[in-house]
């Protein structure tokens, strides 16, 4: 039925596969498998306040669902190049949207994490192949800014508007939100056109994918999101445990991701005109800097600061990050192997975190996730100084 559907789909008006409507329709594609991700402070504060979760269930619920999308994302390195895309990016929104309509009648920890993680194993599938059509635009850069662009605007509505409504209405204003998402998605695949796989030039010697910088980049990679998100999945209870109210604390996260649009919107100007190498120490150290800070976060004006400066260097690093990813293969399979680096540290930054958090406060996170920063510094040097090598 699925794949009947999708063929109906097919004969609709298609965009013109690199421009910019494309290109943000296939940001939201990619989204539809990961927004939790985006609105993940809103989960972890949802599970404990309205189903009254332990901090350490709500972040392994997190962690899980993030485990699950990396499984789904290297399943998807071995996939992108065997089965029609469309077909199967239409199955699968249509399977997260039944997913997440079953997380409302949820209510035990002990099924909530299975189920998630199921789910995570879905949109990481999405995900993934997303990525590897992604992979075959021109200027990947610039789709990978859409693609930021897309989640932390959005994602920016969502930790604003949904933690108050969790008291009121439980977590199913949170899946609702994520079935939304997907239903608009798989409304925006219908347009996108087909993306064969370029057919390799018999007559050209094709260069082996260099592992070695390949690697660094996947490293970086891993290391950025699971600093990052250890610490988001728990931004607004590390709010409340400095003495900030959650009429600040949304807002404040809300407006953050806002202006991490600036993020994404620098990626897409920039594209390479800059090189690689630069922009990412830039903003990578400035991600360590803020990091830091949030060992200040009684004070408000800092944990607002603090947090719009990672909104901003988050988009703004992991689009590029994932961009080095994709250039070394424009099948997509690489690609793919950075979507599964990307959610195997979004999944474990959690998972760390809810493996140390003690009553004491988040000083030890906050200082291991400054650390993990320092060393995706150094990782992503070598593939991002090679690139602009060869560039």
């Amino acid at each position: 039925m699925i794949i009947s559907l999708s063929s109906k789909l097919m004969k609709l008006p298609t965009l013109a596969p690199d421009g910019t409507a494309a290109r943000i329709m296939l940001a939201f594609l990619a989204t539809a498998g990961l927004f939790y991700v985006n609105i993940m402070p809103a989960i972890v504060s949802g599970l404990i306040e309205s189903l009254n979760f332990s901090r350490a269930d709500a972040g392994l619920v997190a962690s899980l669902n993030i485990y699950g999308a990396a499984v789904g994302a290297f399943v998807a390195v071995f996939l992108v190049t065997r089965v029609p895309w469309r077909p199967a990016a239409a199955g699968l929104l249509v399977c997260l949207m039944l997913l997440d309509g079953l997380s409302i009648i949820v209510s035990t920890p002990e099924v909530m994490m299975p189920l998630r993680a199921l789910h995570g194993g879905v949109g990481g599938l999405l995900v993934g192949i997303s990525f590897a059509v992604i992979a075959r635009v021109s200027q990947v850069h610039k789709t990978f800014g859409y693609l930021l662009f897309v989640q932390f605007g959005l994602g920016g509505f969502g930790v604003m508007l949904l933690p108050p409504l969790a008291p009121m209405y439980g977590t199913a204003a949170l899946f609702l939100a994520l079935i939304a998402f997907s239903a608009v998605s798989l409304v925006m695949l219908s347009f996108l056109g087909d993306y064969p796989i370029q057919k390799p030039d018999p007559d050209k010697v094709v260069a082996p994918i260099q592992s070695k910088p390949l690697a660094s980049a996947l490293a970086a990679v891993f290391l950025f999101q699971a600093a990052n998100m250890g610490l988001y999945a728990y931004i607004i209870d590390l709010g409340q445990q400095a003495g900030l109210d959650i009429k600040f604390i949304s807002p404040t996260l809300g407006v953050s991701a806002w202006i991490g649009l600036l993020g994404s919107g620098l990626v897409i100007l920039f594209s390479t005109r800059f090189g690689r190498t630069l922009p990412l120490v830039v903003a990578i150290g400035m991600t360590t800097l803020a990091t830091f800070a949030l060992h200040f976060s009684q004070m408000a004006a800092i944990f607002w600061l603090a947090n719009v400066l990672v909104g901003v260097t988050w988009a703004f690093s992991i689009a590029y990050l994932l961009g080095i990813c994709a250039e070394f293969d424009k099948a997509g399979k690489m690609a793919a192997l950075g979507g599964f680096a990307s959610k195997t540290g979004l999944a474990s930054g959690p998972f760390v975190a809810a493996m140390i958090l003690t009553d004491e406060g988040y000083g030890q996170l906050i200082n291991i996730a400054v650390v993990a920063l320092v060393l995706c510094l150094l990782a992503c040097l070598f593939p991002a100084r090679l690139l602009d090598k060869q560039s």
